[in-house]
């Protein structure tokens, strides 16, 4: 049997305007424009090669942190079109690479630190205890999938 190597890649997905609006996106959204852009860049040979295998596993609306599944090899169309995403959702972005890793676990290991060191910048702002608690929950929230990687 043949094993199939993956790559997954956290994308950080900021709104175009600096005012601190909540993106909202789902996973359709950002994979549906990750689709257009490769077949915008590659045609056809590049939507059909990334087609297997490739999914979003992961996004968090308050730090705007998503995780993309894609095969190895094909990965390199992602890594290329994900940067010049411009629109996800109707909603106008700017996408960056944070981390390209081999493995879910050592991704999820990478987002939960980064959103630690998102929930320490923000909670200086923060007032009220009730206000830092429900921040905490929200940007610590993890998928089933990512509650075995603690």
């Amino acid at each position: 049997m043949v094993r199939f190597k993956n790559r997954y890649i956290v994308l950080e997905v900021k709104p175009y305007n600096k005012n601190n609006e909540q993106l909202m996106f789902k996973n359709t959204a950002l994979a549906h424009a990750v689709n257009k852009k490769v077949q915008y860049l590659y045609g056809d040979f590049g939507a059909a090669a990334i087609r297997d295998g490739f999914d979003v596993k992961y996004c968090n609306k308050h730090t705007k942190i998503a995780l993309i599944k894609t095969r190895h090899g094909p990965h390199k169309f992602v890594l290329r079109a994900s940067p010049l995403i411009n629109e996800v959702g109707g909603q106008q972005v700017k996408t960056s690479i944070l981390y390209i890793g081999a493995t879910m676990k050592h991704c999820f290991l990478f987002i939960r630190k980064h959103q630690e060191k998102k929930l320490e910048q923000m909670w200086s702002r923060l007032r009220t205890e009730n206000e830092r608690k429900e921040m905490e929950t929200a940007l610590m929230t993890l998928t089933p999938a990512m509650k075995d990687f603690k």
